[in-house]
């Protein structure tokens, strides 16, 4: 199931705020409404991020009402720099609104052949994502093994991408290959995404789910009750992964128990032009953390930190899966046994 879709100059997508209790498409028709879409989290994953922000950029070309070439390129500038501003960690967004913008900026012609170069690129990001997930999957698909129980951190499935997963694609992956696997899933506070959206993939896709809470991963561990880890990234750089909060607990953790982690990420993810000191780490509503839904659990006024990533150091990688193969950090830190 695509988790978003162009249909005639107006995007769909599920809202995943209302994700458990209620499936709600929602239509998107320009460009600052996929801004806000995004920047609400109504749709996240870093690759969905991608495709989505592409899709915002084909919506100001499909209704303009500029006559030339040149006023259709100025609109598409800007409404690129609104929805840059819309999530500061993952780097799809950039990569994605770049590309589209140097195919924009490369068409001659017409305004109305600008309007399609990019509503064509658009669509073509959203059906290049699903083949690379799915050459993800087969690749990962080979470091699981028959049996395997494999613990996972936020939502990197199909709700993270515009359809079979990251993280999640692997798993399917092993079992479209006749593997039996069975997935331990964070709950990933304080958004919920492993509760909320992954126990709800995998679910729906009768793949054997048990929910743990954050704090329960060293419990699980200790237990022998986690063969493999497989995790997505929103940000992979020279040094370090970045990924949900959470992660390098996750990381830390596996490593001290000879638990082999693994990245799941496209190429689309990497960022080798940067090191993790560079990079801006979102942070988010205090609510997020105060509140349940719309519920307080805290004292008024308390201070909160709320960072939406962490950092990992590659030396805690085994292996980071791509569509191109797997790729093994030369620095990563022998496992503990």
């Amino acid at each position: 199931m695509r988790t978003i879709e162009w249909k005639d100059g107006t995007v769909v997508i599920i809202d995943q705020t209302k994700l458990p209790n209620e499936s709600v498409w929602v239509k998107i028709t320009e460009y600052k409404a996929m801004a806000s879409a995004i920047k609400e989290m109504k749709l996240r994953g870093a690759p969905l991020i991608g495709v989505a922000a592409a899709y915002g950029l084909a919506l100001t070309a499909f209704h303009s009402k500029s006559k030339i070439r040149d006023e259709l390129l100025k609109e598409l500038e800007e409404s690129a720099e609104v929805l840059r501003k819309t999530r500061p960690t993952a780097v799809n967004l950039f990569w994605a609104i770049d590309r589209v913008m140097k195919k924009a900026q490369e068409t001659a012609g017409t305004k109305e052949d600008l309007v399609e170069a990019v509503i064509a690129e658009a669509q073509r990001m959203a059906n290049e994502d699903v083949e690379v997930n799915r050459r993800m999957g087969m690749h990962g698909a080979e470091l699981l093994e028959d049996g395997d129980v494999v613990l996972t951190h936020c939502n990197a499935g199909s709700l993270a991408t515009v359809d079979y997963g990251t993280a999640l694609g692997v798993i399917r992956g092993a079992i479209e290959a006749g593997k039996n696997v069975k997935v331990i899933a964070c709950e990933t506070r304080p958004r919920l995404q492993g509760a909320r959206l992954t126990c709800y993939e995998l679910m729906r896709d009768n793949i054997p789910v048990t929910l743990i809470s954050d704090t329960m991963v060293g419990y699980v561990m200790s237990r022998g009750m986690v063969d493999k880890v497989v995790v997505g990234a929103d940000r992979i750089v020279r040094d370090a992964v970045l990924n949900k909060i959470g992660t390098y607990n996750v990381a830390v953790l596996a490593f001290e128990h000879g638990i082999p982690f693994y990245v799941a990420a496209p190429m689309s993810t990497m960022d080798q032009s940067h090191t993790s000191d560079d990079v801006v780490i979102e942070e988010r509503n205090p609510t997020e953390v105060t509140n349940v839904g719309s519920e307080r659990i805290t004292p008024k006024g308390v201070k909160v930190l709320n960072p939406a990533f962490d950092i990992t150091p590659l030396e805690y990688v085994d292996a980071v899966i791509t569509e191109e193969g797997i790729m093994i950090p030369e620095f990563h830190l022998k496992p503990k046994m």
